[in-house]
């Protein structure tokens, strides 16, 4: 440092040990994405007792399930390039208030046409946070892990969900439905709070919005001293034109086919998700199961994401999109097989926590291939529209589901339908490879010029 005082700021990044500024930034990303899965099976508990409390049938409830997800869609696809343009940082801050405030407000709901709107804030504040999330811990990870540190990140989703399901069912006999709205309400506001207090903005943003070195220094002592002879920061990253809108960037010729294929694979990925979370109680009950059996296995499944971690770790040293194209062919393979074995009760639950384990893992790896796939300008859009676009697969594998029990569809026939999704993701992701060759990744070699994608 004494010889030069310009400091590349992956190079630095990838060089130090993770630092507990990159702990505290870890938490706080890992809570926002717990509190997403939190909310996603946590409303598919309180459908019972809306129906009892209101007098409402079930089909007047599909709005309340499904407005949170596009209310999911419209947040990422709108905060992405907000996030390009005024920060990770705020944008992320104001996320969680709207979710949390929002949240709240849908406690206090009297109708069902009030609870239809303040899902769809809560959606919005949701999808909003998510993607920043993602981004902003990408760009605070060493190359050599980033993979791993943010499917380990992402894995607050699916043990949210599987935590959410758990929690509603002992509170909402004790303390009734609202008891969960105003748990999932506080808690993003006192995360907030926390946000404002400790969270930095991302250098690697501060760079290329050419922030004062000063400022940028102040983050970076934080993690390392060696950063305190610096007097200008660079990246190693073949940046777009400076002034390159986030759109512009997703959609530009390099880019295009590449963010399309992601959009198709998280939406597949997601259509596999949605379908089965919302219909597996349902389907193992007309099955035969008791209701408590049905619900204890399906809330097997969501529990399964923690395979992420794997997954990261082999894509910081593999090619991220073979990785996950061959989970997408695993996923699509063990889902098929659940439809099979559901007159056994023992296998079906193994079945099921496998299959959890399999697609959880690919879906919660898409995120950090899309990170790792776009440069810092258009990081945020990104990743925002890929997890924009792909929640809408949730509102089709919803509508799928109860499309195949309108025909009375078999059992396995339904699985083996819900399962092709997955081979969709699994050739999106080769199409994508194919377009955008991805070499696997040296960590020795590491750091470096990032590659052009």
């Amino acid at each position: 440092m004494s010889e030069s005082r310009t400091l590349d700021v992956q190079q630095f990044l990838n060089e130090q040990p993770f630092s507990a500024l990159q702990r505290v930034i870890f938490g706080m990303c890992f809570f926002i994405v717990l509190l997403d899965g939190f909310d996603t099976a946590a409303i598919g508990y309180i459908a019972p007792s809306l129906i009892t409390e209101w007098g409402v049938a079930r089909p007047a409830l599909a709005p309340v399930l499904s407005a949170a997800l596009f209310g999911l869609a419209a947040g990422a696809l709108l905060s992405g390039p907000l996030a390009d343009r005024f920060g990770r940082k705020l944008v992320l801050i104001l996320s969680v208030l709207l979710f949390g405030l929002a949240t709240l407000a849908s406690a206090f709901a009297g109708s069902l046409d009030g609870l239809v709107i303040w899902r769809f804030v809560t959606g919005i504040g949701l999808g909003a946070a998510m993607p920043n999330a993602v981004t902003l811990m990408s760009e605070f990870s060493p190359e050599g892990r980033r993979a791993m540190i943010v499917n380990a990140m992402f894995c607050g989703f699916p043990l949210g969900a599987a935590f959410g399901g758990f929690l509603a069912a002992w509170m909402i006999p004790i303390w009734g439905w609202r008891s969960v709205l105003l748990l999932g309400g506080a808690a993003p506001l006192v995360l907030a709070l926390l946000l404002v207090l400790l969270l930095p903005e991302s250098v690697r943003y501060m760079v290329m919005k050419r922030y004062p070195a000063e400022r940028i220094r102040g983050v970076l002592r934080r993690i390392s001293r060696g950063a305190e002879a610096a007097t200008s920061f660079v990246l190693s990253e073949k940046e777009p034109a400076t002034g390159s809108s986030g759109a512009r960037v997703v959609l530009s010729r390099p880019y295009a086919v590449g963010s399309v294929m992601l959009w198709i694979a998280y939406f597949m990925g997601l259509v596999i998700f949605y379908a089965l979370i919302n219909w597996m109680p349902v389907l193992f009950g007309d099955a035969g199961l008791s209701p408590r059996n049905a619900a204890l296995i399906s809330a097997l499944f969501p529990l399964g994401g923690i395979g992420a971690i794997f997954f990261g770790w082999l894509m910081d040293r593999y090619n991220g999109n073979k990785v996950i194209a061959a989970g997408f062919v695993l996923t699509s393979l063990s889902v098929a097989l659940v439809g099979m074995v559901a007159g056994n009760l023992a296998l079906l639950v193994v079945t099921v926590f496998v299959a959890g384990i399999i697609m959880n893992t690919a879906q919660s790896s898409l995120p950090a291939l899309a990170a790792g796939f776009y440069p810092t300008e258009g990081r945020a859009t990104g990743v925002g529209w890929m997890l924009g676009m792909g929640r809408f697969g949730g509102v089709a594998g919803s509508f799928l589901v109860a499309e195949l029990s309108r025909m009375q569809m078999s059992l396995s026939g339904i699985f083996l339908v819900v399962a092709i999704p997955g081979l969709v993701s699994a050739a999106a992701l080769w199409i994508k490879q194919m377009a955008h060759p991805q070499a696997a990744r040296d960590p020795a070699a590491l750091p470096g010029p990032a590659p052009s994608h």
